[in-house]
């Protein structure tokens, strides 16, 4: 299948206003400064206008490279040193370390041979000192604007702010919304506006891209009550270290999680602390659908069919292995997997009309991918790619190979897409069954038309609203939209129906 290569653009930062000049200096006093300059000054050391200039090129090089390298993860205006959380240490050297050599249990690799000592002590640098005070400011879109895309008005609402990078969203009979954040809360949040925590969770590894993540209703939720919760597990031997991605199903009584049980633990454990997955959804027939990530050991998960990482899985609503799932037969392979060679999917939805299975996939440094899953078959992760490592090096010169799935579409430069959904009900009719995915990287998100399985249109919402973790369509038809950052929940409401 033919690809389409998406060319996001990159937001332009706003520049400063010139500042206006005034004077302000008494007439009385000119000629007394003008006294003491004559009398004060003395010969000074001449600027180095040279090394001013290479500075500034240094710098700019500076900024450069981490825009081209680093953004994707830690934001085109370095929102994730806003808050100087520095895991490994703040000093200069710490921060020069980290870069040459990485960090490889938090996903991070090393630029030892991308770049000079010289421009990695001057990327510290620029990284060392914070937010630029041009920064693209997060949230620029109020509740109060009427916003014009392609086909339909909307403004934008305001649910929830100060949360802990929010995940999951999943809404109750009853109009309260369910929420996750990463860090291990789960919340109701009720029609009132209160934020009520529901206790009765197992424990969490929370550590990297590891937490509390996806949440979906079972299908007949009505009649029998189950929650389904993604979160990244703890080790199963004590004292180890590490975990891996597990799915629970529990129902709520009184705010606590009861009836606890965990239907799926994938894996093998690993010390890594990133690449978990996991977004879950269910088909028309019942059976549910969730992708784990190679969890950073891409050479050897993604292409066994022998452990439960790099892959889709297909279990029944108790945990159980369908009949036919496509190597249920065969011997040493993990029966849950439904398709395999997968980097880290972080979207899965099911297509309201067809019931196919689609997945958005974050691939390295210009390889991000959107596939329609099919069962059985190898998406090539990573033996195939169109993206490079992060440090511009290469891991294979191929994009294709006979035996694996080309993606239908991908991002280069990679946008870093999230949660994804159909749009559903009757409230943006004129996106009825497009797809809606978030962009971490750009921070919007993306309307993408399809037509027979093929990518034919495209366009960004919301553009500077922060890094967008989910997107969901409520009962009605709502578009709810997670941000990461800034930690908040909003709303689209109609404004031209």
């Amino acid at each position: 299948m033919q690809s389409f290569f998406f060319n996001p653009m990159i937001h332009s930062i706003k520049k400063p206003e010139k500042m206006k000049t005034h004077n302000f200096l008494p007439e009385k006093l000119v000629p007394l400064l003008i006294l003491f300059v004559l009398f004060s000054c003395r010969p000074q050391s001449p600027v180095n206008i040279e090394v001013m200039n290479r500075s500034a090129q240094n710098m700019e090089g500076a900024a450069a490279n981490y825009q081209n390298y680093c953004a994707g993860c830690h934001g085109f205006n370095l929102e994730k040193f806003e808050h100087k959380d520095w895991m490994y240490g703040d000093s200069l050297n710490s921060v020069f370390e980290s870069i040459k050599y990485g960090r490889i249990e938090m996903g991070m690799p090393g630029f030892e041979a991308t770049f000079s000592d010289d421009e990695i002590r001057e990327l510290a640098d620029y990284t060392k000192k914070g937010i630029p005070q041009n920064r693209i400011q997060l949230g620029e879109k109020t509740d109060s604007a009427v916003h014009s895309s392609e086909l339909h008005r909307f403004r934008v609402d305001t649910l929830v702010s100060g949360l802990d990078v929010p995940w999951g969203l999943e809404f109750l009979p009853n109009g309260d919304l369910l929420l996750s954040e990463r860090s291990g809360m789960l919340y109701r949040f009720t029609a009132s506006k209160e934020l009520i925590p529901i206790r009765g969770l197992p424990e969490i590894f929370v550590k990297g891209q590891g937490g509390l993540m996806d949440l979906k209703l079972h299908p007949d939720y009505a009649s029998n009550g189950w929650i389904y919760i993604a979160f990244s597990d703890v080790a199963d031997e004590p004292g180890e270290s590490g975990g891996n991605t597990s799915i629970l199903r529990a129902r709520i009584q009184d705010d606590r999680l009861t009836d606890v049980q965990k239907i799926f633990n994938g894996n093998p454990d690993t010390d890594k602390s990133y690449h978990f997955g996991c977004k879950i959804d269910f088909d028309k027939k019942g059976y549910l659908y969730f992708g784990i990530g190679d969890r950073g050991e891409r050479d050897v998960n993604p292409q066994t069919l022998a452990n439960a990482n790099g892959k889709i899985h297909r279990i029944r609503d108790d945990g159980t292995i369908p009949d036919d799932n496509p190597f249920v037969a065969i011997d040493g392979a993990c029966p849950s997997v439904y398709s395999f060679g997968h980097r880290n999917p972080q979207g899965i939805a099911v297509h309201p009309v067809t019931g196919d299975l689609w997945e958005s996939e974050h691939g390295p440094k210009g390889g991000d991918e959107l596939n329609r899953i099919k069962p059985g078959r190898n998406y090539g992760w990573p033996v195939i790619s169109y993206g490079i490592n992060y440090d511009g090096t290469r891991f294979t010169d191929l994009t294709e190979k006979e035996g694996m799935e080309q993606p239908v579409a991908y991002w280069d430069p990679s946008i870093a897409p999230c949660g994804m959904t159909f749009v559903t009900g009757s409230l943006f009719p004129r996106w009825q069954n497009n797809l809606l995915i978030g962009s971490l990287r750009f921070q919007y998100v993306e309307r993408i038309e399809l037509l027979r399985n093929r990518v034919v249109h495209r366009e960004k919402l919301l553009e500077g609203i922060g890094r967008v973790r989910n997107v969901k369509i409520s009962p009605e038809g709502l578009v709810y939209v997670a941000i990461e950052q800034p930690g908040k929940i909003i709303r689209l409401l109609p404004e031209d129906l």
